[in-house]
């Protein structure tokens, strides 16, 4: 049995004998509101690890360097060993959620223009949001880490806006992970899947992700499954 080098909430990362090299396997666990609700959504880690798979060798086709290698099987992926940098970093394209709350405007509002949000990824502190004084004045990333990960961001939010609306989804917010590789390469790692993105059908606004689960709407899995059937036909 491999080793496993760590245990998220929605995923676990497992040694290779190629040490730049890990598998990722998906689980069904759900969790909303820093794990203070938790459940199952029925083969989640399954529909997770199709549609990261999607998502990446998409984005890889438009030159977005990222750490997936290739699917191994339904709920595992081979990935690029990563150090993870300790942002959660969020591209908002429409307010929804906390934002929507914050800034008093009804969920659906446009923004003018993407915002993204910088979080220090820790569980214990809550994820507070910082900037980018913050994430370089505590070690978090460089201002060099910091700036291409704005850049990328930006290039992904555009690659996945387009993509999607052209399948009748709109991208109201993601949040993405970035890492550095073992030649210390800005790289997009995680995942990007309804646990991490809103999306809500173009017509109708129904929501296609885990809302469905944090807000008790029901139709969990057949949200998930609906977003697979628009990204691959099937």
């Amino acid at each position: 049995m491999a080793e496993m080098l760590y245990e998220g909430k929605a995923k676990k990362v497992f040694a290779t004998e190629n040490p730049n090299e890990v598998v990722i396997y998906y689980k069904d666990d759900a969790t909303a509101f820093n794990g203070l609700k938790k459940g199952t959504i029925m083969d989640k880690g399954i529909m997770n690890n199709t549609i990261t798979t999607f998502f990446f060798d998409l984005l890889g086709k438009n030159g977005i360097p990222h750490h997936q290698i290739k699917k191994l099987s339904e709920r595992e992926s081979l990935c690029k060993k990563v150090h993870i940098i300790p942002l959660e970093v969020v591209t908002r394209n429409i307010a929804a959620g906390s934002l929507a709350k914050k800034m008093g405007v009804e969920e659906g509002y446009v923004l003018k223009k993407p915002i993204i949000e910088f979080c220090y990824k820790n569980d214990d502190l809550g994820d507070p949001m910082i900037n980018d004084d913050y994430a370089e004045a505590f070690g978090i990333a460089t201002d060099a880490q910091v700036q291409e990960i704005k850049a990328l961001t930006l290039k992904i939010n555009d690659i996945l806006k387009k993509f999607l609306a052209e399948r009748k989804i709109r991208l109201v917010d993601f949040k993405m992970e970035f890492g550095t590789d073992a030649d210390g390469k800005v790289i997009l790692a995680d995942e990007i899947t309804p646990d991490t993105a809103r999306l809500w059908d173009w017509d109708t606004n129904e929501k296609l992700d885990k809302d469905r689960f944090r807000r008790d709407l029901g139709n969990v899995e057949e949200a998930y499954h609906e977003v697979i059937r628009r990204l691959t036909g099937k």
